[in-house]
Protein backbone atom coordinates (compact mmCIF):
# COMPACT_ATOMS: atom_id res chain seq x y z
CA UNK A 1 0.00 0.00 0.00
CA UNK A 2 1.36 3.33 -1.26
CA UNK A 3 2.23 5.69 2.02
CA UNK A 4 0.76 8.77 -0.43
CA UNK A 5 -2.30 7.23 -2.21
CA UNK A 6 -5.32 9.79 -2.06
CA UNK A 7 -6.79 6.84 -0.29
CA UNK A 8 -4.64 6.55 2.88
CA UNK A 9 -3.89 10.26 3.29
CA UNK A 10 -5.89 13.50 4.04
CA UNK A 11 -5.57 16.20 0.88
CA UNK A 12 -4.33 18.70 3.44
CA UNK A 13 -0.59 18.79 3.94
CA UNK A 14 -0.47 19.92 7.81
CA UNK A 15 -3.31 17.71 8.90
CA UNK A 16 -3.19 14.45 7.51
CA UNK A 17 -3.55 11.15 8.10
CA UNK A 18 -1.46 7.61 7.10
CA UNK A 19 -2.87 3.76 7.49
CA UNK A 20 -1.33 0.95 6.88
CA UNK A 21 -3.67 -2.69 6.31
CA UNK A 22 -1.85 -4.89 8.85
CA UNK A 23 -3.75 -4.26 11.66
CA UNK A 24 -5.96 -1.41 10.63
CA UNK A 25 -3.35 0.79 12.13
CA UNK A 26 -3.17 4.51 12.27
CA UNK A 27 0.37 4.94 11.49
CA UNK A 28 0.25 8.52 10.96
CA UNK A 29 -1.79 11.82 12.37
CA UNK A 30 -0.98 14.78 12.11
CA UNK A 31 -1.82 18.18 13.27
CA UNK A 32 -0.64 21.79 12.47
CA UNK A 33 1.87 19.65 10.53
CA UNK A 34 3.06 17.71 13.54
CA UNK A 35 2.47 13.80 14.12
CA UNK A 36 0.97 13.16 17.30
CA UNK A 37 1.07 9.20 17.54
CA UNK A 38 3.79 6.76 17.87
CA UNK A 39 4.28 4.06 15.11
CA UNK A 40 6.97 3.28 12.37
CA UNK A 41 7.59 4.68 8.95
CA UNK A 42 7.12 1.54 7.70
CA UNK A 43 4.58 -1.99 7.96
CA UNK A 44 7.67 -4.29 8.27
CA UNK A 45 8.90 -2.88 11.61
CA UNK A 46 5.39 -3.18 12.79
CA UNK A 47 5.41 -7.00 12.41
CA UNK A 48 8.58 -6.57 14.15
CA UNK A 49 8.65 -4.49 16.98
CA UNK A 50 5.16 -3.63 17.52
CA UNK A 51 4.65 -5.33 21.15
CA UNK A 52 3.00 -1.95 22.22
CA UNK A 53 -0.19 -2.41 19.96
CA UNK A 54 1.16 1.60 18.45
CA UNK A 55 -2.44 2.28 16.15
CA UNK A 56 -3.64 -1.07 15.83
CA UNK A 57 -7.16 -2.02 15.59
CA UNK A 58 -7.61 -4.52 18.86
CA UNK A 59 -9.89 -7.41 19.14
CA UNK A 60 -11.44 -10.12 18.87
CA UNK A 61 -11.76 -8.78 22.21
CA UNK A 62 -10.40 -5.72 24.27
CA UNK A 63 -8.31 -5.47 26.97
CA UNK A 64 -8.28 -8.65 29.30
CA UNK A 65 -10.60 -11.86 30.21
CA UNK A 66 -9.90 -13.22 33.34
CA UNK A 67 -8.03 -16.90 33.46
CA UNK A 68 -7.47 -16.59 29.47
CA UNK A 69 -11.46 -18.31 29.31
CA UNK A 70 -15.15 -17.86 28.78
CA UNK A 71 -17.52 -20.23 29.97
CA UNK A 72 -21.29 -21.28 29.29
CA UNK A 73 -21.12 -19.29 25.65
CA UNK A 74 -23.30 -21.72 23.59
CA UNK A 75 -23.21 -24.15 26.09
CA UNK A 76 -19.38 -24.54 26.45
CA UNK A 77 -16.08 -23.25 27.61
CA UNK A 78 -13.89 -21.73 25.49
CA UNK A 79 -9.86 -21.58 26.48
CA UNK A 80 -8.06 -18.82 24.89
CA UNK A 81 -4.21 -17.95 24.95
CA UNK A 82 -2.93 -16.45 27.89
CA UNK A 83 -0.79 -13.58 27.07
CA UNK A 84 -0.91 -11.07 29.78
CA UNK A 85 -0.17 -13.73 33.15
CA UNK A 86 -2.51 -15.93 33.49
CA UNK A 87 -5.46 -13.60 31.02
CA UNK A 88 -5.68 -13.21 27.92
CA UNK A 89 -5.21 -9.51 26.54
CA UNK A 90 -6.55 -7.64 23.45
CA UNK A 91 -7.69 -10.93 21.51
CA UNK A 92 -4.40 -13.01 22.32
CA UNK A 93 -1.00 -13.07 21.04
CA UNK A 94 -2.17 -12.33 17.08
CA UNK A 95 -5.27 -10.28 17.72
CA UNK A 96 -6.69 -8.31 14.95
CA UNK A 97 -3.96 -5.69 15.67
CA UNK A 98 -1.53 -8.53 14.28
CA UNK A 99 -3.52 -9.95 11.26
CA UNK A 100 -3.65 -8.73 7.38
CA UNK A 101 -7.06 -6.45 6.46
CA UNK A 102 -8.21 -6.19 3.52
CA UNK A 103 -8.02 -2.18 2.51
CA UNK A 104 -7.51 0.73 2.58
CA UNK A 105 -10.41 1.03 -0.18
CA UNK A 106 -12.33 4.27 -0.64
CA UNK A 107 -16.06 5.39 0.65
CA UNK A 108 -18.50 8.15 0.91
CA UNK A 109 -19.08 7.54 4.46
CA UNK A 110 -22.04 9.74 6.03
CA UNK A 111 -21.74 11.97 3.36
CA UNK A 112 -18.08 12.57 3.76
CA UNK A 113 -14.75 10.84 1.94
CA UNK A 114 -12.71 8.32 4.16
CA UNK A 115 -11.69 5.02 3.69
CA UNK A 116 -12.63 1.10 4.83
CA UNK A 117 -11.00 -1.36 6.14
CA UNK A 118 -11.94 -5.33 6.23
CA UNK A 119 -11.20 -8.23 7.94
CA UNK A 120 -12.79 -11.73 8.13
CA UNK A 121 -11.85 -13.76 11.66
CA UNK A 122 -12.35 -17.35 11.39
CA UNK A 123 -13.74 -19.53 13.60
CA UNK A 124 -11.64 -20.63 16.52
CA UNK A 125 -8.62 -17.93 15.71
CA UNK A 126 -7.31 -17.44 19.26
CA UNK A 127 -9.87 -19.87 20.55
CA UNK A 128 -12.83 -17.74 19.94
CA UNK A 129 -15.75 -19.16 18.18
CA UNK A 130 -17.55 -18.30 15.35
CA UNK A 131 -16.85 -16.67 11.85
CA UNK A 132 -16.84 -13.14 12.00
CA UNK A 133 -16.57 -9.90 9.37
CA UNK A 134 -15.44 -6.34 11.46
CA UNK A 135 -15.59 -3.33 8.78
CA UNK A 136 -13.70 0.01 10.11
CA UNK A 137 -14.43 3.46 8.52
CA UNK A 138 -12.00 5.89 9.15
CA UNK A 139 -12.99 9.24 8.31
CA UNK A 140 -11.14 12.97 8.40
CA UNK A 141 -12.40 16.38 8.21
CA UNK A 142 -11.98 20.21 9.22
CA UNK A 143 -14.13 21.54 11.09
CA UNK A 144 -13.69 25.20 12.85
CA UNK A 145 -10.24 25.07 12.72
CA UNK A 146 -9.68 21.56 13.80
CA UNK A 147 -8.79 18.44 12.58
CA UNK A 148 -11.10 14.94 12.91
CA UNK A 149 -11.14 11.52 12.75
CA UNK A 150 -14.32 9.74 13.12
CA UNK A 151 -13.45 6.23 13.44
CA UNK A 152 -16.66 3.45 12.86
CA UNK A 153 -16.80 -0.22 14.04
CA UNK A 154 -19.21 -2.67 13.11
CA UNK A 155 -19.05 -6.17 13.74
CA UNK A 156 -21.19 -9.36 12.12
CA UNK A 157 -21.25 -13.10 13.51
CA UNK A 158 -21.71 -14.44 9.84
CA UNK A 159 -20.08 -18.15 10.29
CA UNK A 160 -22.38 -21.18 11.24
CA UNK A 161 -20.35 -22.76 13.57
CA UNK A 162 -22.32 -21.45 16.35
CA UNK A 163 -25.13 -19.05 16.81
CA UNK A 164 -23.60 -16.78 19.59
CA UNK A 165 -20.35 -15.17 19.97
CA UNK A 166 -17.99 -12.40 21.61
CA UNK A 167 -16.53 -9.24 20.99
CA UNK A 168 -15.11 -5.89 21.01
CA UNK A 169 -12.67 -3.46 19.57
CA UNK A 170 -10.73 -0.36 20.17
CA UNK A 171 -7.93 1.18 18.55
CA UNK A 172 -4.69 1.59 20.40
CA UNK A 173 -2.96 4.65 19.64
CA UNK A 174 -0.59 5.92 21.60
CA UNK A 175 -0.61 10.14 21.74
CA UNK A 176 2.44 12.36 22.71
CA UNK A 177 1.39 16.08 21.83
CA UNK A 178 5.20 16.89 21.83
CA UNK A 179 6.85 14.94 19.56
CA UNK A 180 9.77 14.27 19.59
CA UNK A 181 10.26 14.70 23.14
CA UNK A 182 10.80 11.16 24.96
CA UNK A 183 7.93 10.77 27.04
CA UNK A 184 4.79 12.72 27.72
CA UNK A 185 5.44 15.00 30.52
CA UNK A 186 4.03 17.64 31.11
CA UNK A 187 0.85 17.12 29.07
CA UNK A 188 -2.63 18.35 30.73
CA UNK A 189 -4.84 15.89 30.83
CA UNK A 190 -8.75 15.96 32.13
CA UNK A 191 -11.08 13.00 32.20
CA UNK A 192 -14.74 12.92 31.66
CA UNK A 193 -15.40 10.91 34.70
CA UNK A 194 -13.44 9.77 37.95
CA UNK A 195 -15.42 6.26 38.30
CA UNK A 196 -13.08 3.42 37.33
CA UNK A 197 -13.33 -0.18 37.63
CA UNK A 198 -11.80 -1.44 40.79
CA UNK A 199 -9.41 -4.09 39.82
CA UNK A 200 -7.02 -7.53 41.19
CA UNK A 201 -3.83 -8.02 40.85
CA UNK A 202 -4.11 -8.92 37.32
CA UNK A 203 -5.85 -6.32 35.84
CA UNK A 204 -9.14 -8.15 36.46
CA UNK A 205 -12.54 -5.84 37.72
CA UNK A 206 -13.60 -7.33 41.34
CA UNK A 207 -17.28 -6.10 39.96
CA UNK A 208 -16.97 -2.53 42.29
CA UNK A 209 -16.77 0.48 40.39
CA UNK A 210 -15.41 3.51 42.72
CA UNK A 211 -13.84 6.96 42.22
CA UNK A 212 -10.09 6.90 41.47
CA UNK A 213 -7.98 7.52 44.40
CA UNK A 214 -5.17 10.02 43.71
CA UNK A 215 -6.84 12.22 41.02
CA UNK A 216 -9.46 15.01 41.02
CA UNK A 217 -12.36 13.64 42.74
CA UNK A 218 -14.80 15.82 40.32
CA UNK A 219 -14.42 15.22 36.51
CA UNK A 220 -13.27 18.08 34.45
CA UNK A 221 -10.66 18.88 36.52
CA UNK A 222 -7.18 19.32 35.14
CA UNK A 223 -4.04 17.35 36.06
CA UNK A 224 -0.43 17.21 34.74
CA UNK A 225 1.88 14.34 33.74
CA UNK A 226 5.19 13.99 35.78
CA UNK A 227 8.06 12.04 34.60
CA UNK A 228 6.50 8.94 36.59
CA UNK A 229 3.40 9.85 38.11
CA UNK A 230 0.40 9.55 37.95
CA UNK A 231 0.90 5.76 36.87
CA UNK A 232 -2.69 5.17 34.92
CA UNK A 233 -3.57 1.60 33.27
CA UNK A 234 -7.13 1.53 34.37
CA UNK A 235 -10.66 1.49 33.10
CA UNK A 236 -12.78 4.44 33.65
CA UNK A 237 -16.22 4.37 33.47
CA UNK A 238 -18.55 6.71 31.95
CA UNK A 239 -22.15 4.35 31.67
CA UNK A 240 -22.68 2.96 35.43
CA UNK A 241 -25.19 0.71 34.29
CA UNK A 242 -23.74 -2.19 32.32
CA UNK A 243 -27.27 -3.71 31.52
CA UNK A 244 -27.88 -0.60 29.85
CA UNK A 245 -25.30 -0.58 27.16
CA UNK A 246 -26.52 -1.94 23.95
CA UNK A 247 -24.44 -3.99 22.01
CA UNK A 248 -24.31 -1.19 18.98
CA UNK A 249 -23.46 2.32 21.01
CA UNK A 250 -23.57 4.35 17.53
CA UNK A 251 -26.63 5.45 18.43
CA UNK A 252 -25.80 6.99 21.09
CA UNK A 253 -24.38 10.27 21.49
CA UNK A 254 -20.67 11.35 21.48
CA UNK A 255 -19.68 11.90 25.24
CA UNK A 256 -15.59 13.14 25.62
CA UNK A 257 -14.00 11.00 27.43
CA UNK A 258 -10.62 12.75 27.37
CA UNK A 259 -8.44 15.84 26.50
CA UNK A 260 -4.86 16.26 26.35
CA UNK A 261 -3.16 19.73 25.53
CA UNK A 262 0.57 20.45 26.46
CA UNK A 263 1.65 23.74 26.57
CA UNK A 264 5.36 23.89 24.69
CA UNK A 265 3.53 22.67 21.26
CA UNK A 266 0.60 24.14 22.20
CA UNK A 267 -1.30 20.96 20.79
CA UNK A 268 -4.80 20.23 21.95
CA UNK A 269 -6.59 16.62 21.53
CA UNK A 270 -10.21 15.48 22.46
CA UNK A 271 -11.45 11.52 22.51
CA UNK A 272 -15.39 11.24 22.31
CA UNK A 273 -17.27 8.06 22.01
CA UNK A 274 -20.56 6.06 22.08
CA UNK A 275 -18.50 3.43 24.25
CA UNK A 276 -19.62 3.18 27.82
CA UNK A 277 -15.86 2.89 29.25
CA UNK A 278 -12.14 3.89 28.31
CA UNK A 279 -8.70 2.47 29.34
CA UNK A 280 -6.15 5.09 30.00
CA UNK A 281 -2.64 4.25 29.85
CA UNK A 282 0.24 6.47 30.63
CA UNK A 283 2.64 4.01 28.94
CA UNK A 284 4.87 2.59 31.61
CA UNK A 285 5.59 -0.72 29.79
CA UNK A 286 6.60 0.22 26.54
CA UNK A 287 9.86 -0.94 25.35
CA UNK A 288 10.96 -0.43 21.73
CA UNK A 289 14.74 -0.66 20.73
CA UNK A 290 15.87 1.79 18.52
CA UNK A 291 15.36 0.55 14.76
CA UNK A 292 16.21 0.85 11.12
CA UNK A 293 14.78 1.15 8.11
CA UNK A 294 15.22 -0.45 4.85
CA UNK A 295 16.33 2.66 3.32
CA UNK A 296 18.72 3.36 6.35
CA UNK A 297 16.60 6.22 8.32
CA UNK A 298 16.75 5.58 11.90
CA UNK A 299 14.16 4.81 14.39
CA UNK A 300 15.10 6.43 17.95
CA UNK A 301 13.83 4.17 20.54
CA UNK A 302 10.70 4.63 22.65
CA UNK A 303 10.30 3.67 26.59
CA UNK A 304 8.11 4.28 29.25
CA UNK A 305 5.64 7.06 28.81
CA UNK A 306 6.22 7.61 25.26
CA UNK A 307 2.50 8.07 24.71
CA UNK A 308 -0.87 8.53 26.26
CA UNK A 309 -3.27 5.43 25.35
CA UNK A 310 -7.58 6.43 25.64
CA UNK A 311 -9.22 3.18 24.54
CA UNK A 312 -12.50 3.68 24.08
CA UNK A 313 -14.11 0.27 24.89
CA UNK A 314 -16.82 -2.05 27.09
CA UNK A 315 -16.35 -3.09 30.37
CA UNK A 316 -13.21 -4.51 30.98
CA UNK A 317 -13.93 -8.92 31.05
CA UNK A 318 -17.32 -8.29 30.21
CA UNK A 319 -16.62 -11.16 27.97
CA UNK A 320 -15.60 -13.70 30.82
CA UNK A 321 -18.18 -12.35 33.38
CA UNK A 322 -21.96 -13.29 32.64
CA UNK A 323 -23.76 -10.12 34.23
CA UNK A 324 -21.39 -7.88 31.80
CA UNK A 325 -21.78 -10.14 29.05
CA UNK A 326 -24.41 -8.21 27.13
CA UNK A 327 -22.22 -5.51 26.05
CA UNK A 328 -20.29 -8.02 23.62
CA UNK A 329 -22.54 -10.97 23.28
CA UNK A 330 -23.23 -11.28 19.20
CA UNK A 331 -25.66 -13.30 17.89
CA UNK A 332 -26.39 -14.16 14.41
CA UNK A 333 -28.23 -11.31 12.51
CA UNK A 334 -27.06 -8.94 14.94
CA UNK A 335 -24.62 -5.97 14.79
CA UNK A 336 -21.98 -4.70 17.24
CA UNK A 337 -21.21 -1.20 16.92
CA UNK A 338 -19.02 1.77 17.95
CA UNK A 339 -17.84 5.09 17.56
CA UNK A 340 -15.07 6.98 18.06
CA UNK A 341 -14.01 11.04 17.21
CA UNK A 342 -10.24 12.60 17.79
CA UNK A 343 -10.70 16.06 17.61
CA UNK A 344 -7.23 18.00 17.38
CA UNK A 345 -5.66 21.50 17.27
CA UNK A 346 -3.00 23.81 17.83
CA UNK A 347 -3.42 27.22 19.27
CA UNK A 348 -3.28 30.60 17.79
Amino acid sequence: MSSTSAAERAQEADSAFTFISQGAIIQEFKVAGQNIVQGFPEASLYAAHNAPYFGETIGRTTNRIRDAKITNLNGKTYNLTANNGPNSLHGGPQGWGKREWVGPRPVNRNGKEGVVFMYRSPHDEEGYPGTVECSVWYTASKEDGKTLLDVEYEVELVGDECPETVVGVTNHSYFNLNLPAPTVQGTIVTLGTSSYLEIDDTGIPTGRILQYPGLPSSPDEPFELGATEPDLDDCFVVQEDPSSVPLDTRSLPLKVLATLYHPDSKLHLEVLSTEPAFQFYTGKYIDVPEVETRQGEKCPARGPRAGICVEPSRYVDCAGREEWRGQCLLKKGQKWGARSVYRAWKES
